[in-house]
């Protein structure tokens, strides 16, 4: 089966959210910290005296600074990464989101196409929505199949196991918070596994609970079990990915941890940029092109 691109029929004007959090370069990053969580997001951009972009700054490079020793009260251009990276209200999510895999970014603003001014931003969890939307609204999705009491199932839907990452790596409760950063580094991971002195998942920490802690003042040599959040989100290997990515949705988390079979066992990892590079909604209709989206102004 030669596989159809959902996204293929949409632009980014469709996906994309039209408040974009900007802060001015010379506020401190204990003041980026309070924006970022406040807000709800992993970055936002950094702008000069005239209100122009001139850089962004994410909770990786927050967790970098708190790394690095840097002062709380140091200005965001220290570590803001720069230039920011700009699409087209007009392009197809399919090209916005190869530029965010070849540049290998999580977020991409977005221009307008006549003036080029600042209209918007897109990031891998507002691809999700947006396909989750879709499926919704889809006469096959599961949802509306249920609706219709006798019609038999004849579509084959996601699962989990087939979109997720596969492979956890984990730390332990009495590891430093120097240790978890190194790790996330290493992998390039938003979040790393705690597991207790047993080996069974014990937590999570996140590079948002990393931010916090940089702004209470905790030192890096604290241990993880003092800052690190429960419970762990988990779902099962053969769970449908529709369920799992409404779940993150709900929870407002990032990612689920897969088992199959024993809850203690752990064998992947299912994040919104999985599901966002899927490419298609939760089922083969849209694979096989029985559902054609189209993208309406």
């Amino acid at each position: 089966m030669v596989q159809a691109n959902t996204l293929r029929n949409l632009s980014v004007h469709k996906a994309m959210r039209r408040q974009v959090i900007c802060l001015e370069q010379n506020k401190t990053i204990g003041h980026g910290i309070s924006t970022i969580i406040k807000h709800k997001v992993n970055a936002l951009l950094a702008v000069d005296a005239e209100l122009q972009p001139v850089g962004v700054v994410s909770k990786t490079d927050i967790m970098g600074a708190y790394y690095a020793g840097l002062p709380i009260d140091s200005p965001l251009e220290y570590i803001m990464l720069s230039p920011p990276l700009f699409c087209k209200a007009g392009d197809s999510l399919e090209t916005a989101l190869e530029q965010m895999r070849t540049s290998k970014v999580y977020r991409l603003y977005v221009a307008d196409d006549q003036s080029g001014e600042l209209v918007g931003a897109l990031a891998y969890p507002d691809i999700v929505g947006l396909l989750y939307q879709y499926c919704h609204q889809c006469p096959y999705s599961r949802l509306n199949r249920e609706k219709q009491p006798g019609d038999k199932e004849d579509l084959l839907r996601f699962r989990v196991r087939e979109l997720m990452t596969s492979g956890v790596k984990s730390l332990p409760m009495d590891a430093t918070l120097t240790t978890v950063m190194e790790a996330l580094s290493a992998y390039r991971f938003g979040a790393m596994l705690i597991t207790d002195n047993n080996g069974r998942p014990a937590g999570v920490l996140s590079k948002t609970d990393l931010a916090l802690t940089y702004k209470h003042g905790l030192a890096p040599s604290a241990a993880v079990q003092e800052v690190m959040s429960t419970p762990v989100h988990a779902c099962d290997a053969d769970a449908l990915l529709e369920a799992a990515i409404k779940e993150m949705i709900l929870a407002d988390i990032h990612r689920l941890f897969v088992h199959e079979g024993d809850t203690n066992t752990l064998i992947g990892v299912l994040s919104l940029t999985d599901a966002a590079r899927g490419r298609s909604g939760s089922c083969h209709g849209c694979v096989s092109s029985r559902i054609k989206v189209e993208d309406h102004a």
